[in-house]
Parts: structure tokens; sequence; C-alpha cells
């Protein structure tokens, strides 16, 4: 279904090789958010991310990468005390809809806009319909306090964007997701790019050669479609 040369990036999309983005990780311009071109994108490491639904597409692919290791996440002293109280509940794509809502609507300390759009909401919509594209949802008793989501390809897991909306929530939700993914066997959770946030959640960088490694080995998982993120926690 999907083409492409794994050595030597003949994408059959057109994009670029990721070694030619520049010092911030700008790729390329341009394109659609179509599925078999986001499926290509995340398969080497490469995501949109841009302001407004009239401006094109921004393709983007940092190296080093910002990641964290599902063994390796840090869990507080204070973050052990909420799970000792189970003071959250956690399920998985029970609402995606309304966790990309959430994370559209939330607001970002130094930005004045969102970089989700309806573009980005109706593509990664339809990468969930697919299978392809997971929410975490953190409640405390019916309300929906927290959460993330992603996309999944192999064993990696492209983290894309979280919110809370009550102490803690998306933390709680993230470690949840860590400890899961480490039990499926995953081997890293893409960050993207660097925030304070993640930092203290256990996130480091790891140099470019050892990015391209980890997706060349993921490569070999793409078609793989054992999802269990239906199930709550």
């Amino acid at each position: 279904m999907f083409s492409y040369d794994a050595d030597v990036f003949e994408f059959t999309r057109g994009f670029p090789h990721p070694d030619t983005a520049d010092v911030h990780g700008t790729l390329a311009f341009g394109g659609e958010l179509d599925t078999a071109t986001l499926f290509l994108a995340y398969s080497y490491g490469i995501f949109p991310w841009y302001n407004h639904r009239s401006d094109p597409v921004i393709w983007w692919s940092p190296a080093p990468r910002f990641v964290i290791f599902p063994a390796k996440v840090k869990v507080s002293k204070s973050m052990r005390s909420y799970f000792n109280q189970q003071k959250y509940q956690v399920t998985y794509n029970q609402c995606f809809g309304a966790v990309i809502r959430q994370c559209e609507m939330i607001p970002r300390p130094g930005q004045d806009g969102t970089w989700i759009n309806e573009d980005i909401i109706l593509a990664y919509t339809e990468l969930h319909r697919l299978g392809l594209a997971v929410s975490v949802e953190v409640w405390s008793g019916e309300k929906l306090v927290g959460g993330l989501y992603g996309v999944t390809l192999g064993k990696i897991f492209f983290g894309e964007s979280m919110f809370s909306r009550s102490d803690n929530a998306s933390k709680y939700g993230f470690i949840s997701l860590a400890y899961r993914l480490q039990e499926e066997g995953f081997t890293v959770i893409d960050c993207q790019q660097p925030t304070e946030h993640l930092k203290s959640l256990g996130g480091e960088f790891i140099s470019k050669k050892h990015w391209y490694g980890l997706l060349a080995e993921n490569r070999k998982y793409l078609l793989q479609k054992d999802i269990w993120f239906d199930n709550a926690s």
C-alpha cells in the first residue's frame, strides 16, 4: 500500500531527505495531510506542525531528537502519591474527538494561537479511524480532566499534544501510557520538541544516528495491526 525505499529515502510523495532539514528541524513546505502522506512521513520521523489553515503545511524532522524511553519515564514523589491514591482513571480511545478538541483549545504559554486547526483534526481523526492515532483520556469521576493523543506506528509512539484541566492530569495520563507502552514492547516515545514538562518526565535528546537507527528498526513493524488501546485501565 505504501511504497518507499528504506535505504535511500526515495519517497513517492516527494519528501526530501531528513538530513536536509535546517538547524531548527524545518524540512519542507506544502503537500497534503492525507493518510498515505502522514503514514510515510511518520515512518521516517517527519511530522507536520504549522499555525493557520491558510498557511502551507510545514514538515519537520529535528535532530538530535527529543524522546522518552518508556522504561525510563520519571515519576516524582508527588506523582507517586497520585497513583497510590488512584486519583484519576485512565482510558484509551474512548473519546478521541473530545481529546483533540481539548488540545486545540487549551492555552499555551507564550503562544497566541494553536497549531491544531480543522485540517489537523480531520486528518488525525481519519488516522484514528484506521487505528493509527490513539487518544488517552484522564477522568475524575465522569469528568474528562486531561488527556493526550499521538500516532502509533510499529513500536514507536509519536506524541502530538496533551491537555490538563486538573492538577497533574496530563502527567498522570502520560505516565500511565508510558507504563502501558513498556508492557507492549514499544521502544520509544517521540516527543518531537523539548519542553520543561516533558523534561520532568524523563525527556532526553538522542543523536541523529541513534534516532535514524530506531526508525529503521521500527519500519519492520509498520503494518502490524495489534491494537490494544481500546481497553480501559
